[in-house]
């Protein structure tokens, strides 16, 4: 039964929009400009928010991104290049 309680609590935060925060590490596959993102070599897409630079990206470079998933997208709020 707790579990049960514990899963829907965990899913209505999920369902309401609520940003959840998170950082991760990789290196960086392809940079778009255009769209103001960037893919990791793992596959994860990441958007940056306004105030983040795209500048110093570059395929191949490893990156430090601290994020918040907003709408399905992961948007960084901070990127460190390493």
């Amino acid at each position: 039964m707790r579990k049960a309680v514990i899963g829907a609590v965990v899913m209505a935060f999920a369902l309401s929009g609520v940003a959840w925060a998170a950082d991760i590490e990789g290196k960086v596959k392809s940079v778009d400009t255009s769209e103001k993102s960037f893919t990791l070599d793992d596959g994860t897409k990441i958007w940056v928010s306004e105030g983040v630079s795209l500048d110093t990206l570059k395929e191949g470079a490893d990156v430090k991104a601290s994020y918040e998933v907003q709408d399905g997208k992961n948007i960084a709020t901070s990127v460190e290049v390493k």
